[in-house]
């Protein structure tokens, strides 16, 4: 079993920036970044391959939006910039080990949470 532990996160004025980290306990073949804020569903915000560093992102972070992954660490880091309060939420990573289910983007382990709070 594969833990995932978040840190980063925190309140920032609109247009600042922030970083999360996910630093998992073993390998993991992607990981994926989620976030939920109060009343919506979870919007996955982005994902990375570790084989090739490949990230993909949802349109309203591309551009803002940084997913690195440091395979010698098992660490993955969301970096953030150019925040609008409506990036505001919980922040989750999540991860697979086996590569088929990154392809389907099924996560096996999460993470449980961080808070990003942006203000106007």
């Amino acid at each position: 079993q594969v833990q995932l532990a978040q840190s980063g996160g925190g309140s920032v004025e609109a247009g600042g920036s922030l970083k999360l980290s996910c630093a998992a306990s073993a390998y993991v073949a992607c990981v994926a970044w989620f976030r939920q804020a109060p009343g919506t569903e979870r919007e996955r915000v982005g994902h990375i391959y570790r084989s090739n560093g490949i990230a993909s992102y949802t349109g309203s972070v591309r551009g803002r939006f940084t997913i690195t992954l440091d395979n010698a660490n098992n660490t993955g880091y969301l970096q953030m910039s150019s925040l609008k309060p409506e990036d505001a939420g919980v922040y989750y990573c999540a991860a697979a080990a086996d590569l088929r289910e990154c392809n389907l983007r099924q996560y096996t382990f999460w993470g449980l949470g961080t808070q990003v709070s942006v203000s106007a």
